[in-house]
């Protein structure tokens, strides 16, 4: 016996898929879904079709561009510092940065952070194609923007011993960026601190 229909019951299921959704926050979007005009189905409808087929890789930082695009025009855009290169795990993290004006080199999305108990080694992230954009584009800071986490940290160290034999300054964020805490989730004003403070790391 269904206490819902079945059709509500599996769009409650699919919300609480998500991550950071819990039971009664997939209940209360599936409800505003259905209770709303219809327009709003359709238009979620339509962007969840047309979301993987529409969204790409750079070919260059691996932020998300739309299909058929090479190169996001963080990097192809002149005014952009290219010798100056923040690197990230996800590209959400590039989105924080950038809304705090404060950041006008280029980017790096390495696609996530090394955690070997995950699985997730240096092979499976794009830090070899970091060390080739270093000599293409005559790199002088790479400024290391992951997370003050064990992961974040150990992915960090792990870029800098892999730039030992290359003359470029490798930087951290300023530790105001509190321990555990995402960049997608930190506020603008930490963000810039964390990024004018931030230091060379001794090699």
């Amino acid at each position: 016996m269904h206490i819902l229909p079945p059709a509500l019951e599996e769009l409650i299921e699919a919300f609480a898929g998500l991550p950071g959704v819990g039971p009664r926050s997939a209940e209360r979007f599936a409800y505003y879904v259905l209770r709303n005009d219809t327009h709003i189905a359709h238009r979620l409808s339509s962007a969840l079709e047309d979301l993987h087929s529409n969204i790409d890789y750079c070919k260059k930082t691996f932020a998300l561009v739309e299909r058929g695009k090479e190169f996001s025009d963080l990097y192809t855009d002149p005014t952009r510092d290219k010798t100056l290169i923040a690197v990230v795990a996800e590209p959400f993290d590039l989105v924080a940065l950038e809304k705090t004006n404060e950041f006008h080199g280029t980017y790096h999305v390495l696609g996530g952070l090394i955690s070997p108990i995950d699985g997730v080694g240096p092979e499976q992230l794009h830090i070899a194609e970091l060390i080739a954009r270093v000599d293409e584009d005559k790199v002088q800071e790479i400024i290391l923007a992951t997370n003050a986490g064990v992961e974040g940290e150990s992915t960090a160290l792990y870029i800098q011993q892999q730039l030992e034999d290359r003359e470029v300054r490798v930087t951290r964020l300023a530790r105001g960026l509190p321990v555990g805490v995402d960049l997608e989730y930190a506020d603008q004003i930490t963000l810039s601190r964390a990024l004018e403070g931030r230091q060379t790391i001794e090699r």
